[in-house]
């Protein structure tokens, strides 16, 4: 179980910040968490690149003269572990795909994520992860990825909880007070403009390296 923050990463960009990006957070009628961010531009990233390194997300990387797992790099603060739980019906990260994710937004212990996805989508239109409980989804993270001059216009929204009387009476408190507070949500916003403005410092680079030539080292389910 990787649930311990790691050392950071070396990384020579500077993150983008909060300000960057425009952002919502609303609690809705049956109090559910909508979380929704306009990322500012990411330059010189395609939704191919991007497809791409979603379909090669557990495969490593060389970067600052050693190898990492690219998962570590995407945020090299806040991101602990990705595991390929469970591979997509004709295999590898794609629709059907369980993803564990393990990050501490702000390297923050006390905002430590570790879940289970679903893969319902990923194309290069792309990506949205769901968690489902006894057959009812209370959470879903989709992001959004749309070509313009110059690179990606990237939409991110995620919901919290479930849209009914159950969620209202159930689901959202205990996952609001136990899983995922409101503050893991205010710090989310950071985390994910972090982790989205973090692409256009190593995805095109890494694109020309390993997508296009065709060279893709994999660590399936890897222990970083």
């Amino acid at each position: 179980m990787k649930t311990a923050l790691l050392p950071a990463r070396p990384y020579s960009w500077a993150m983008k910040p909060l300000t960057s990006a425009q952002t919502t957070f609303t609690i809705l009628p049956y109090g559910s968490f909508e979380l929704r961010i306009e990322h500012d531009l990411i330059r010189n990233v395609t939704p191919d690149m991007l497809l791409w390194w979603f379909q090669h997300i557990g495969d490593t990387m060389e970067h600052e003269g050693a190898t990492y797992p690219r998962y570590l790099i995407w945020h090299p603060i806040d991101h602990i572990h990705w595991e390929l739980t469970r591979p997509a019906p004709g295999g590898g990260a794609g629709v059907g795909a369980h993803f564990r994710i393990v990050e501490a937004f702000g390297g923050n212990m006390d905002q430590l994520v570790d879940s289970t996805e679903e893969v319902i989508k990923l194309d290069r239109n792309g990506i949205t992860l769901v968690v489902r409980i006894l057959g009812k989804e209370v959470y879903r993270l989709a992001h959004q990825f749309i070509p313009v001059e110059g690179g990606t216009l990237y939409r991110s929204r995620m919901q919290v909880g479930r849209e009914s009387l159950l969620g209202q009476w159930l689901i959202n408190p205990i996952m609001h007070q136990f899983v995922f507070t409101k503050a893991m949500g205010q710090a989310w916003l950071k985390h994910n403009v972090e982790e989205v403005g973090n692409f256009e410092s190593f995805l095109p680079e890494l694109y020309h390296t390993y997508g296009i030539l065709g060279f893709s080292p994999c660590l399936e389910g890897f222990t970083g």
